[in-house]
Parts: C-alpha cells; sequence; structure tokens
C-alpha cells in the first residue's frame, strides 16, 4: 500500500507463544471507551482490542480513536472472530496485527489483503488522500 507497511497475520498459536515478549500489554473490551484509559494506552507496547463477532465492529471505532486522538505509536492487535474480509477496514483503522480465527488461512487472509493496493481516501495511517507524485506521460 505505496510502499507501507501492511497489517501483521497472525494465527492463535504465534499469538498465545509471544505473549510472554512483550511486558506492557493493554487489553480492552469493545465496550470501552479508550479516552478513558489514556494513561495505560499511553504507557503501552500493544494494545489489544476484541472482536466478539464478526458483525461487532466497535473495535474499529477504538482503534481509529487510540491511533488518531490518542497518538498510540505501538502495535494495535485485533482479536477474536477476526476474518480475512475485514482486514483492509482494521488497517485502514490503525490495526498493525491481528489474530485470526482458527478457520482462516493466513495464505488467504494475505491474498485478500493484496487485492487492494491503495485507496483514494485518507485513514488512520494516512493523512492525504492518495495521488500519483509524478504526471502521467503518454
Amino acid at each position: 500500500m505505496n510502499g507501507v507497511s501492511r497489517i501483521r497475520l497472525l494465527t492463535a498459536a504465534c499469538h498465545a507463544s509471544n505473549a510472554e515478549q512483550v511486558e506492557r500489554v493493554v487489553s480492552l473490551a469493545n465496550d470501552i471507551d479508550p479516552l478513558t484509559q489514556r494513561d495505560a494506552i499511553a504507557a503501552a507496547q500493544r494494545v489489544e482490542l476484541h472482536f466478539p463477532s464478526f458483525t461487532d465492529g466497535r473495535a474499529y471505532s477504538q482503534a481509529y480513536l487510540i491511533r488518531r486522538r490518542l497518538g498510540f505509536a505501538g502495535d494495535l492487535r485485533a482479536t477474536g472472530d477476526v476474518l480475512a474480509d475485514q482486514l483492509a477496514q482494521m488497517e485502514r483503522t490503525g490495526f498493525s496485527s491481528a489474530v485470526l480465527s482458527d478457520d482462516v488461512d493466513v495464505d488467504d487472509a494475505q491474498r485478500q489483503l493484496q487485492r487492494f493496493a491503495a485507496f483514494y481516501q485518507g485513514d488512520a495511517a494516512h493523512d492525504a488522500p492518495f495521488r500519483r507524485t509524478e504526471p502521467e506521460r503518454r
């Protein structure tokens, strides 16, 4: 996506085996206002946001608030019912990693991400819209 690194995809087993490597992790349920957890998030290395079901998207709003209003620069991880269809939107709202549901194949999820190379609109990671840097020559 315009030379920017993509969201990191993890299996549940990989997520569990790496849990001890990061000391300061904040896990938020999707009904918590992240602005009330400002101090904990500022001190965290990773913030984990939970998707209890595919149809519950409150964690998207949390991610956007954490990235844009709180300026969190660490790992913002999606957990729970994470499907390949959600990954592009997760990336655009600020997630840097996602723990895929057990029935999601990592290669299929990666192919889903590659379907969208760029977006015209700005998002949590990019202020300006996508624009060609040089005029196209004919």
